[in-house]
């Protein structure tokens, strides 16, 4: 079973997040905080297969999170979830393999989360 680390500050969109995911047949470990320690102690113990962090533009705390994870795990996948209009446009620059727009459609979720776990 694929494991999924999901990070979300919202907690009512880190539930459907994960329930989603689990429907769907993945392990989620989800956590509503960005705190780098946290999130690479996680990764270290669980080893998940994607990262998905909530990114807003004005936050650094998930784009440098992204950037720690890429140096420690370079070829692990990290999704940014964001409902930034130009996340289309700023996702890659800042590390990250993805992005999934909220809301979120989910037969987009999964489409995406497939091709970074079979990729």
């Amino acid at each position: 079973m694929e494991t999924i680390l999901v990070q979300d500050k919202d907690d009512a969109v880190l539930d459907v997040l994960s329930l989603a995911l689990q429907e769907e047949g993945f392990e989620v470990i989800s956590v509503n905080t960005c705190d780098e320690k946290k999130i690479l102690e996680l990764i270290d113990q669980q080893r998940p297969h994607v990262v998905m962090l909530d990114i807003r533009m004005s936050d650094q705390d998930c784009i440098d999170v992204c950037k720690l994870i890429k140096l420690k795990y370079p070829h692990l996948p990290v999704i940014a979830l964001s409902c930034n209009n130009n996340v289309h446009e700023q996702y890659n620059t800042n590390g990250f393999d993805g992005y999934i727009k909220k809301p979120f459609d989910l037969d987009l979720l999964y489409k995406i989360i497939r091709k970074h776990i079979s990729g």
